[in-house]
């Protein structure tokens, strides 16, 4: 048996590599460590070689169904307080990112909001470390207001 130590990184397919890489940049504000032309791939980096990256396949590219088996969502950690999440909410806003959905998880709160391609990106803070002692506590979504 292998033992897993890290998530490494996370590759999105997507229909249209620079539109994606201005949402991943300005957006959400990732730094291009690399691109490579052969597949047409940006890897972006959160302080690791590469963290993150997204891959054409080209603007004919179709779009699984929302009941297709797959990626649900694609988080990243950007603090430990309500008051970064709001200001996150605000930069969305300013540059018209509609949010898709905004969840207390109990441990961390989240905004969700779609890239380009319509995969969804969730954005959190943690907020409380009481998984430690219950577990089950990852697995709570409620309504959170911002």
């Amino acid at each position: 048996m292998i033992k897993l130590q890290q998530l490494g990184h996370v590759v999105l397919q997507v229909s249209d590599l620079q539109r994606s890489e201005r949402f991943y940049t300005d957006v959400l504000g990732l730094a291009v460590s690399a691109r490579m032309e052969s597949p047409t791939t940006t890897f972006f980096t959160l302080g690791n070689h590469h963290d993150f990256a997204i891959s054409a396949i080209g603007p004919d590219a179709v779009a699984p169904s929302p009941k297709s088996p797959g990626l649900a969502h694609v988080a990243f950690k950007i603090g430990d307080s309500t008051d970064q999440l709001r200001q996150a909410k605000d930069h969305f806003e300013a540059l018209g990112v509609k949010i898709v959905m905004t969840a207390d998880h109990t441990v961390s709160q989240s905004i969700y909001i779609t890239d380009p391609d319509g995969n969804w990106i969730e954005v959190y803070v943690d907020v409380s470390d009481v998984w430690r002692s219950d577990p089950q506590a990852v697995a709570t979504v409620a309504p959170l207001s911002l």
